[in-house]
């Protein structure tokens, strides 16, 4: 839960509005209904879309959206899974009240933990989460991005954290002006290493 939940929080923070729904819709899927883990990742995902919403100019879409993103949070705590529920209400009361509100100025940032997680400052285990979701908002093969961070995590499993891996994920996230040369780079790295697991696995 942690990660996927700190992974799509760095998404937003970075200015990923859309794409940050995917990096908790999976594991919100597969929560009971009404749980308060189904509450917060329900209106997270629900108030990440009325940012959006607003964004595009859709005023319609941002209110309705962000007036039930606040019927889904105002049943947890101030502070919940680190999240600063507090920190919400009152921004989207404002955005329900005023969808142009963003036009305006910048949207709130989402705090976990005491801080403003971006993702290039993610550990491992959430980078694996957030980069195939931003590999698909920004245009690659999101099948490449997650094989990619299979690995990370299967080599983190095994005790192993300076995996070439680990790296190029975070090159491919940081850098913006040399993302195309990186995610070649990963592709070809990807390639040999199921290559390999491909030839050992042969041999048995």
């Amino acid at each position: 839960m942690r990660e996927s939940l700190r992974a799509g929080i760095a998404i937003y923070n970075d200015g990923e509005f859309h794409a940050a729904h995917d990096a908790w819709e999976a594991h919100w899927l597969d929560l009971k209904a009404g749980t308060d883990d189904e509450q917060l990742l329900h209106g997270l995902i629900q108030f990440t879309a009325s940012v959006y919403h607003a964004h595009n100019g859709n005023w319609e879409g941002c209110t309705g959206l962000a007036r039930s993103a606040s019927e889904y949070l105002e049943v947890l705590p101030e502070q919940y899974r680190g999240v600063a529920i507090e920190e919400l209400r009152p921004f989207l009361a404002d955005l329900a009240a005023d969808p142009e509100l963003l036009e305006r100025r910048p949207p709130i940032d989402l705090v976990h933990e005491g801080s403003v997680p971006r993702v290039a400052d993610l550990e491992p285990e959430a980078l694996a989460i957030a980069a195939p979701v931003l590999a698909e908002e920004w245009g690659y093969d999101e099948a490449v991005l997650e094989q990619a961070s299979s690995y990370v995590v299967r080599d983190l499993e095994r005790g192993r954290d300076d995996s070439r891996f680990i790296s190029l994920l975070y090159d491919f996230a940081r850098e913006a002006e040399n993302r195309g040369i990186i995610y070649s780079r990963l592709s070809g790295h990807v390639e040999r290493r199921a290559a390999k697991e491909s030839d050992v696995e042969g041999l048995f």
